[in-house]
């Protein structure tokens, strides 16, 4: 007989003898095991780059947005896109929790799963509404969380779509405020994004007077978002996936230095090389983005002999959702 697992492979279906993000297909029958909870969803939070996929996928129509999402979630029992990889993250209300759950909770609780949503087996009923401007989905629906879950309560001084908002991408913060210190000079790559912003406030609060913050955007509109919020001395317009191009504005605008510390945060493929580029010898690269391919990264990195430290864009750090949910308090009115 099956015995429930608290990284939830009991709910594998596909291949057999996987983690339940590797797979491809889920279990997504809503009866809860002993070691799990059950969610009632009213939200589901797409990944930027996962969601740009499926827009541009979709033609931008809605109702072919709604499509995919419910043909993705009906074939592998869980919103994980085939083509990004990614998922997202989902708000809801704790239904019941089996009996070994190890956190307590209970019913009507108020939560968002800080777990991705291409490892929680989710069931949609029905997709009430597609909100492109957050990369949010609203649905009726259930999903499961596993024994080890991580998950955070809802505060009541925030609206809850921005508190979801701003907890999907809590690793991000949490991650710069570990790695800038006094006096580095830090690039963030995809500034005007709602990841971009809150690395900018962190890089500029740990970086100092001494340091430099430097903001990137594609738009205009993006590096008007990043001047407004005051957290950059340098605001450049530049295509990342151009990296020549990319180089010598980089370069041009610093009077020839590089940065310390570079963090990505856009949601688009092939910018990897503009952030190895940019980045001194000896220094760090920090690929917060989904839709980085880690091949061209370390094999590109190589190829142009660049000895930087590489970071992969952990969604999880200890304390993660508390930073954000206190930076998103400081930051509400940019958004």
């Amino acid at each position: 007989m099956k015995q429930s697992c608290p990284f939830g492979s009991h709910r594998v279906i596909e291949p057999e003898g996987v983690l339940p993000q590797a797979a491809w297909k889920l279990d997504n029958t809503m009866e809860p095991w002993d070691n799990e909870v059950l969610i009632d969803v009213d939200t589901l939070n797409i990944d930027a780059a996962s969601f740009r996929q499926i827009r541009e996928e979709a033609g931008g129509d809605p109702e072919k947005i709604r499509a995919i999402v419910l043909r993705t979630v009906a074939e592998r029992g869980k919103q994980h896109n085939p083509v990004t990889g990614s998922g997202g993250m989902l708000l809801g209300s704790v239904n019941r929790a089996g009996a070994r759950f190890p956190v307590p909770v209970r019913p009507g609780d108020r939560i968002a799963t800080l777990v991705s949503l291409s490892l929680t087996p989710l069931r949609i009923d029905r997709i009430l509404d597609v909100d492109e401007e957050r990369d949010q989905i609203r649905v009726e629906g259930q999903a499961i969380l596993f024994a080890s879950g991580i998950f955070a309560s809802l505060p009541d001084d925030l609206p809850e779509d921005f508190a979801l908002a701003m907890l999907d991408v809590a690793g991000a913060p949490a991650q710069t405020a570990r790695l800038v210190r006094p006096g580095d000079t830090v690039l963030v790559i995809g500034g005007g994004g709602k990841s971009g912003l809150l690395c900018l406030y962190e890089a500029r609060r740990r970086a100092g007077v001494t340091g430099r913050v430097v903001g990137v955007s594609y738009s205009e509109k993006g590096c008007d978002r990043i001047r407004r919020a005051g957290f950059a001395e340098v605001v450049l317009r530049a295509d990342a996936s151009r990296p020549l191009d990319f180089h010598r504005s980089f370069s041009a605008a610093l009077g020839g230095d590089l940065a310390d510390i570079t963090i990505n945060c856009v949601d688009v493929p092939g910018t990897e090389m503009a952030s190895i580029l940019a980045t001194r010898e000896g220094g760090t690269v920090y690929f917060f983005s989904m839709a980085t391919s880690f091949t061209a990264a370390a094999l590109g990195a190589e190829g142009v002999g660049r000895d930087v430290r590489m970071l992969i864009g952990n969604g999880y750090a200890r304390g993660h959702a508390e930073i954000v949910l206190d930076i998103a308090r400081k930051v509400r009115h940019l958004f």
